[in-house]
């Protein structure tokens, strides 16, 4: 949706909006998708509102080796909690805590990463071809079963529909 916005804003204004996505279906790791190739604009957006001031402030307490790992945590909340209001906003459903579930299971998935990481050192890493189709499926199958059943309880699809039909219908009554 945001790739086709921002396609649109090229060829109508000429305008050249930050990229979006850098293809995700290449992330070799949890780390690699959410922090280098998802939605890139969030991703700015977060490290420096929340992701450095945690970084910072529990380097105080556990060094600077293990303070990415509360960080880490502390923004996938934070993507948690504005999911649950943009899905309340949309749909005005009751939240199910669904999509909190899902970015609560890819922090704590994430911090295992990172953790595993730090402790083995970059001496041992996944040959491409096996972490990729894990990463990509990891994130697929977490999608299909926590996040898009809330996207559609919400009927954010007939939502999308409703207004593509009216801008569509508005460029024809401009046009002809």
């Amino acid at each position: 949706m945001l790739a086709m916005v921002a396609a649109l804003a090229r060829a109508l204004l000429s305008l050249e909006l930050e990229q979006q996505f850098n293809e995700p279906y290449l992330s070799t790791s949890l780390q690699d998708f959410w922090g280098r190739r998802w939605n890139i604009m969030v991703t700015r957006i977060l490290r420096p509102t929340v992701y450095e001031p945690v970084l910072n402030r529990c380097a105080r307490f556990v060094g600077r080796k293990w303070a990415p790992i509360p960080a880490v945590f502390g923004t996938f909340v934070v993507s948690a909690i504005m999911h649950e209001l943009i899905f309340f906003y949309l749909g005005r459903v009751r939240p199910t805590w669904e999509i909190t579930g899902f970015f609560l299971l890819h922090g704590a998935c994430l911090m295992a990463e990172i953790a595993l990481k730090k402790a083995l050192g970059d001496t041992w890493r996944l040959p491409g071809m096996v972490s990729t189709p894990l990463t990509v499926g990891f994130v697929m199958f977490t999608g299909f079963w926590l996040f898009f059943p809330q996207l559609l309880r919400c009927r954010a699809d007939e939502r999308a529909m409703e207004e593509y039909t009216a801008l569509a219908a508005f460029f024809r009554n401009l046009l002809f």
